[in-house]
This record gives C-alpha cells, sequence and structure tokens, in this order.
C-alpha cells in the first residue's frame, strides 16, 4: 500500500510539471519546434502535439535536417534519435544490419506478442524468418490465400456492398476492410473463417482487443518502463486494455491450438493442412532449430502476429487508399478506365496505374507509421550523428513519405504518377526512401499477398460501385502503433452502372 501511495504521489508530481509545461507552451505558440524543459525534457511538447503527432514529427524532421536528438525526462530511459534520412535508413536496415536490432526495449513494449517475428531478434527472428518464407512461398499456401480472398469478396464483400447501395446505408468502410481482412488472415494463419464480415456485422472481440492494444502500446514508447509496468500490474490507465487485450488473445488461441492438435493426433497419412498453426505445429526443427512445435505459446506468439499484421496493415492501407480517391476524383476515372481495358482476375499485374496510385497512398499514409532499431555497438550514421550501444532508434515512415528533400517539393501530394515511368512501367524506388515493406533482412514477408489482396479489392470495388464520403467527419489518425483512422470512414455506397 505504501508503494502504492509513494506511486500516487509521484504521478500527482509530474501530472503538475507537465501541465505547467503544457500552459507555458501553449501561451507560447511554440508547437513546432523542440523545446527541453528541466526535469521533464522533449516530453512537454510531444504531449501539447499528441492530437497531431505524425504531421508534428514530419515538421521537426524537416526543421532538423531528418535527424534529431529526442530527450525524455530525466532518469527515464525514453531518449531516442528520430531520423528519417534515407542514408542512415539504409546504413541501419541494410549495409550494417547485424549491429542493429530491436533491442531489449522494444521487446518489453511489445511483450504481449512474445516470440513472434514482430519482436523476435537474432538467430530466432533468423529460424521464424526463414520458416515464415517457405510458408509464404509455398504453392498451396498462395492457392489458399487467391482462393479465400476471392470466395471472399463474392460471398461476404459483395452482398454486404450490394444490400448498402439498395437501402442506401451508411457504412464505416474502415469497418469492413478490418473485418475483410481479419476473416481471410484468419484463415490463413488458423484454418478458421470467424465470419466477421455479414449483412449483421457481429461484435468482433479480437478485433477491438487489437485496436486497444496498438493505441495503449503507442503509449508505452513514451512512459518509463516501471510507469507502464506498475499500471499494467494494478491494471490502471491503457494498461487495462493491454492486460485485457492480452487475455482475449490467450483465450481465443488456446481453443484455436487445442482444436489443431486433436486434428493432427487424428490426421494420419493424410498431408497436413497449409494454416500457420498448422506449418509451425509440425515445423521441421532440425532445419528450424530455434521453433518450439510443441509449446502452446510459441505457436500463439508465432501465429498471433502473423494475425495482426495480416488483418491491420492492409485493411488501413485500403481505408486511406478509398478516402484518398475520394479526394481525388481523377485518380479515380483513371484506375477504372484502366481496369475495364485491362482487367483479368488471373493477371492483376497489368493494373500498373491500380499499383502506382496504391503506392502513392502507403507513402503518404504507411500503415505501420514507425520502425524501431537499437544499436548493439558505437557507430556513426552516414549523417554523421553518433549512436552508442544501446541507444533507441526511431524511423517515422510516415514523416519519411513527406519529406520535400527525398520526394521534391510536391512531397504531400497525392501524385501517382510519380511511380509511372517514361515507357509506362513501375518506377522502382529504393526501400531506404519507401519504407512500407520495411528493407533488408526485415523486408516484409507478406509483401506479395498484401499487394494481390489489395489489388483484388481495389478492382472489385472500383469497376463495380461508387461511394461518397459523408461529409462533416474528421479525418485523422489514431494515436496509435497502425494509421488508422480515428473515427473510422463513413460512406454511402451506389452501384456503378
Amino acid at each position: 500500500m505504501a508503494m502504492i501511495g509513494l506511486f500516487g504521489v509521484l504521478i500527482a508530481f509530474i501530472f503538475f510539471l507537465v501541465f505547467l509545461c503544457f500552459f507555458l507552451c501553449k501561451k507560447s505558440h511554440n508547437v513546432a519546434l523542440l523545446k527541453n524543459w528541466p526535469f521533464l525534457g522533449m516530453l512537454p511538447g510531444v504531449l501539447f502535439n499528441l492530437p497531431r503527432i505524425f504531421d508534428w514529427l514530419s515538421e521537426v524532421h524537416e526543421a532538423n535536417d531528418m535527424t534529431f536528438a529526442f530527450k525524455g525526462p530525466w532518469f527515464s530511459g525514453t531518449d531516442m534519435l528520430f531520423t528519417v534520412d534515407p542514408r542512415n535508413v539504409n546504413h541501419m536496415l541494410s549495409s550494417n544490419f547485424p549491429n542493429y536490432h530491436r533491442g531489449p526495449e522494444f521487446r518489453k513494449i511489445f511483450d504481449i506478442l512474445g516470440d513472434g517475428i514482430v519482436a523476435a531478434d537474432m538467430e530466432l527472428r533468423e529460424d521464424l524468418r526463414k520458416s515464415g518464407h517457405a510458408l509464404f512461398h509455398h504453392q498451396n499456401f498462395l492457392e489458399l490465400s487467391l482462393s479465400c480472398t476471392t470466395s471472399k469478396l463474392k460471398d461476404h464483400l459483395v452482398p454486404f456492398l450490394d444490400k448498402a447501395a439498395e437501402e442506401n446505408i451508411g457504412i464505416d468502410l474502415q469497418d469492413v476492410f478490418k473485418r475483410f481482412m481479419f476473416d481471410t488472415a484468419s484463415i490463413l494463419m488458423t484454418g478458421y473463417d470467424q465470419m466477421s464480415l455479414s449483412i449483421e456485422m457481429p461484435e468482433v472481440e479480437f478485433s477491438e482487443a487489437a485496436d486497444f492494444f496498438e493505441e495503449a502500446t503507442f503509449y508505452r514508447h513514451l512512459k518509463p518502463v516501471i510507469l507502464w509496468r506498475l499500471q499494467y500490474l494494478i491494471g490502471v490507465g491503457t494498461e487495462r486494455k493491454i492486460r485485457t487485450a492480452s487475455e482475449i488473445f490467450n483465450s481465443l488461441f488456446a481453443k484455436i491450438i487445442s482444436s489443431r492438435r486433436k486434428e493432427e493426433i487424428s490426421r494420419g497419412e493424410k498431408e497436413p493442412g497449409i494454416d500457420a498453426v498448422t506449418y509451425y505445429l509440425n515445423a521441421d526443427t532440425t532445419k528450424y532449430k530455434l521453433l518450439k512445435p510443441s509449446n502452446d505459446k510459441f505457436i500463439r506468439d508465432v501465429v498471433l502476429s502473423l494475425l495482426l499484421a495480416g488483418r491491420d496493415t492492409t485493411s488501413s492501407a485500403l481505408t486511406w487508399f478509398f478516402w484518398l480517391l475520394s479526394k481525388h476524383p481523377q485518380v479515380m476515372t483513371k484506375i477504372r478506365q484502366e481496369i475495364n481495358a485491362k482487367f483479368d482476375a488471373t493477371d492483376l499485374e497489368k493494373l500498373v496505374y491500380l499499383h502506382a496510385a496504391l503506392s502513392e497512398s502507403m507513402r503518404l499514409y504507411p500503415p505501420v507509421p514507425f520502425n524501431h532499431k537499437s544499436s548493439s555497438k558505437s557507430d556513426v550514421l552516414p549523417s554523421g550523428h553518433k549512436v552508442v550501444a544501446g541507444s533507441k532508434i526511431v524511423i517515422s515512415i510516415y514523416a519519411l513519405g513527406r519529406m520535400r528533400c527525398v520526394w521534391g517539393e510536391d512531397a504531400s501530394d497525392f501524385k501517382p504518377e510519380r511511380w509511372i515511368s517514361e515507357n509506362g512501367g513501375l518506377r522502382s524506388e529504393p526501400s531506404s526512401k519507401f519504407l512500407v515493406f520495411s528493407a533488408g533482412p526485415r523486408t516484409c514477408l507478406g509483401k506479395r499477398l498484401a499487394l494481390l489482396q489489395m489489388k483484388m479489392v481495389a478492382a472489385e470495388i472500383i469497376q463495380n460501385y461508387d461511394f461518397k464520403v459523408v461529409e462533416g467527419q474528421k479525418i485523422e489518425p489514431v494515436t496509435s502503433i497502425i494509421l488508422r483512422i480515428k473515427h473510422g470512414l463513413k460512406v454511402t455506397v451506389s452501384k456503378n452502372i
């Protein structure tokens, strides 16, 4: 009790200091530049700009030659180096990759993901990556991904949109995409269709838990570890949401893994399934020595990370894409003309302008707005900034996509043409500049699958439907580790005849 009381006094004192600095920031209108306050460091400026944190960080990077050192409160362990300099990005993610890993702080912040590939490092990361690469490139897995996306489109998304159009019902397009991707990702990762996308639109406990976890995890980056761990222990604030989310994830996967193990026992000589749970239950430990197919928690960690990635990143990309199309009808017209002239469900590569528009959308609104690194040894970045061993480094992918010195004076414009080459094909950009799918040894395993699904969904909707964004809604990113629209994307739908 005495410890909790002391904790309360400390929190009250910190809140008083934050309020005082927040008031001074507001009075001076110093919202774009970082000010290093006594004891609290630069935290008050971050809190003041939290509602627009992504754009504010873009402004700070632009004003500080793309790299700056963030000073957190004294003794909090939250000092970080922020950079969007492509030279530094390439150095850390490719040319000097062995020196830059997730680090122990990252694993603490994302402890709910355990040994999944998102938080894994070193040898375990290598085994997970190699085994994941084999899964994602397995012919049966590719066929399953195509068939489940096609069936989910025809049997669920199309009937839902038809009903919305016929009855003139307003829908939340972001919620629709999250449900679509949760169902398809669940089929691929667990073998089960969660059936969350239907006319009835049932409540989805997993999805709500995932949203809570992603928003709450963002705030862990701004707090000392001892603070948020104590909050988690006593169940208060955003940490209560993470604890609840963890319980929901554990409950769901306990049922799935138990069921899959029973099926494996009765399978006999039949070929095992190709979903991720079954794949890792039968993992070859002579080939991937650090995988643990007999450990339920390990299976849960690995597949949870894949399921969250499959649900969140693609649904985020599709949501921002359709919002941008609503703001740029001329782009929508060009895509529709391309689809009508070239669309072939078996050859989506012909839709060059659609691919360019999706890339441009993700440049401005990357599904994962940050990348984290920690240095094993001291180093000097190409920009000249010194990095000591154990430093925490943050790459703002959102800010990188908006740097004028990287993308030109029109960096803030939605311009798919920047991705089209002179001969009419797709222009390739280095991953250190376009970091949406990461770079180097950590390049996204699901890149090919994600692009395929986005093209299939986009082509189906653009060819057959018109939609209009409901006026008056505020479109802004939620403060989260996934770039979602804070209050969803409300639209009305009509058939394109």
